[in-house]
């Protein structure tokens, strides 16, 4: 490998809104992060329910339901 064409990893701490604190390495000195693995909705089981503004759901399964 050539020298001095690479960056210097720091080990640093990645900062979650919700409060949750990673150990990482990275190029930057610090890294904050909206949404992690702890409070992303997917991952935790949350998820909203389908805005359906315009009735498609319901259309949807009205249409294709087994009567």
């Amino acid at each position: 490998m050539k020298k001095g064409i690479h960056p210097e990893l720091h080990e640093v701490i990645a900062t979650c809104a919700c409060g949750a604190q990673y150990k990482v390495l990275s190029t930057k000195e610090k890294i904050t992060l909206e949404v992690c693995s702890a409070c992303h909705p997917f991952y935790t089981g949350k998820r909203t329910n389908i805005i359906d503004t315009e009735g498609r759901v319901e259309r949807f399964n009205r249409r294709y339901s087994k009567k």
